[in-house]
């Protein structure tokens, strides 16, 4: 059995083209020597098609019978990576080869580079298929829905080992270059099959390379190759310009840089782009303007739920240098009766989520206003989901929420099933501890169906989710998108 799943494990890497054939033996070999097994007998491999996830699995179950790992999904995930990257081509090939196709065009480097992180199972696809997935339709477009099932769960046996270990600062973080090959541990993922490719931004070292839970098409990470804080300023402007002008097929923006409404990791410069069209890119100006002194780059008031100004030009330097007078006005500004405060006792509360792209042969530079003031109303932020929408999405509204993308808690795939049967069945929401957070909600939507059944209530509850997630964006817009709200953006327009 094992030398059986040794054999499809080589022959996948021969298929994909992770593995030249003339380094069949030589792989066969590596896999063998993880397993402390010296010696290998040919085996026949039927016409069948062979399924990555399968032959993994056949050689974790292996390696616990062989009491080489503990039956958990963080040994296995450990372990299966070591496994994966036998197959691999080193660093200096991958890079090698990106370059060598980013010659014909940057989408046939990023479709090659692409392709390698998910045959290498870097990318895990068969955990990517369980997610959720769905759009609604708004007044400003169709939004993303997303319930996020592809990150394993907390290993409750890997928690109680990992307390037990000596603790380790490194890799500093998960964006950190050291990532590239390392074999992990119980509280750091597994690396050994992971391939960055060095790209150059404003002179310095930075590494691309793809999300691993691929929340979009083509979701990368672009992250500063020095471990040093995100912060949002004319330079950062600058970086999303010098990627785009590298991949302008991609585009690519940051979190801001403050608590709140930033994103999970703010201790490393990154950003995060990728090939895939957003609501938010689709949406249109409703109000123009223009700057003095900067009359070149066309300026507007987009149709969004968040407070965004998007630039527009053949110039990037203009576009930056508009994007640093915008950032600096903002950073200082406060409309007492729009309740806005630049700061309150000595903290910082505006920031902006910015987002670069080429359309139509032009830059594009969308700015999202942000303020994280937080009130005893709002604890967790003003203009942040409110308390009222937390049963469905309570986490920070970071760069892809903005665009339009909610990713949501992989709870409320289990919780939407619950309530589908009480729904049906007529049954008292409230009585059930683990929905009864959903019961107003429900009481709010449902009596607007007249005709709900085991056909359709499944859309019916994924329509409404995301219109709950529309009504975070609203939340968290600092202007809302009422006349007096645009009255008062209007304000913040003027004094520019």
């Amino acid at each position: 059995m094992l030398y059986e799943s040794i054999k499809k494990l080589v022959q996948y890497g021969i298929d994909t083209g992770l593995t030249p054939e003339t380094e069949r033996i030589y792989t066969t070999n590596l896999l063998l020597d993880l397993f402390k097994e010296d010696s290998y007998e040919d085996a026949e491999l039927s016409s069948d098609e062979i399924v990555l996830e399968d032959v993994l699995k056949d050689l974790l179950d292996e390696a616990v019978s062989r009491g080489i790992i503990e039956d958990s999904i963080a040994y296995r995930d450990l372990f299966d990576t070591k496994l994966m990257n036998c197959l691999v081509p080193r660093p200096a090939q991958i890079q090698s080869e990106f370059w060598k196709k980013y010659g014909t065009s940057p989408e046939t480097a990023t479709d090659y580079y692409y392709k390698l992180s998910q045959d290498s199972d870097y990318i895990r696809r068969y955990r990517i298929k369980r997610d959720r997935k769905w759009t609604v339709d708004t007044k400003y477009g169709t939004l993303d829905v997303t319930i996020n099932l592809s990150k394993p769960e907390k290993d409750p046996k890997a928690i109680a080992a990992a307390g037990k270990t000596k603790s380790s600062s490194y890799p500093k973080c998960q964006l950190c270059m050291e990532n590239e090959g390392y074999a992990g541990r119980l509280d750091h993922p597994a690396r050994e099959n992971h391939r960055i490719i060095p790209i150059t931004i404003q002179g310095k070292k930075w590494g691309f390379q793809y999300s691993p839970y691929v929340y979009y098409n083509e979701h990368c990470i672009v992250f500063n190759g020095e471990h040093i804080p995100m912060k949002i300023d004319r330079n950062a402007f600058a970086k999303l310009f010098d990627f785009i002008k590298l991949f302008p097929h991609y585009f690519l923006g940051s979190n801001a840089d403050l608590p709140i409404v930033g994103g999970s990791i703010l201790s490393h410069d990154h950003f995060q782009g990728g090939n895939y069209t957003f609501a938010m890119a689709k949406a249109p100006v409703i109000e123009e303007f223009t700057v003095k002194g900067y009359e070149d780059v066309s300026a507007g008031i987009v149709k969004w739920p968040l407070s965004v100004i998007r630039l527009r030009g053949e110039d990037t330097e203009r576009i930056i240098d508009l994007a640093d007078h915008i950032l600096k006005t903002w950073r200082s500004y406060t409309d007492e009766d729009a309740f806005i405060f630049a700061e309150t006792d000595g903290v910082p509360h505006n920031t902006i989520t910015p987002i670069a792209r080429m359309k139509d042969g032009m830059y594009e530079l969308d700015l999202t206003l942000r303020n994280n003031i937080t009130t005893e109303e709002h604890p967790l932020g003003v203009y942040h989901p409110h308390a009222k929408l937390h049963h469905i999405k309570k986490e920070n509204i970071g760069l892809i929420e903005v665009m339009g993308l909610a990713v949501l808690p992989a709870r409320l795939k289990g919780e939407m099933e619950l309530l589908k049967e009480y729904i049906l069945k007529g049954k008292d929401i409230r009585s059930n501890e683990q929905i009864a957070k959903h019961a107003d909600w429900v009481d709010e939507f449902l009596p607007a169906y007249t005709d709900v059944s085991a056909d359709n209530i499944g859309h019916i509850l994924e329509q409404e989710v995301g219109k709950v997630f529309c009504q975070v964006l609203e939340d968290a817009g600092v202007y809302k998108c009422t006349e007096d709200g645009m009255k008062k953006f209007r304000r913040f327009i003027q004094v520019l």
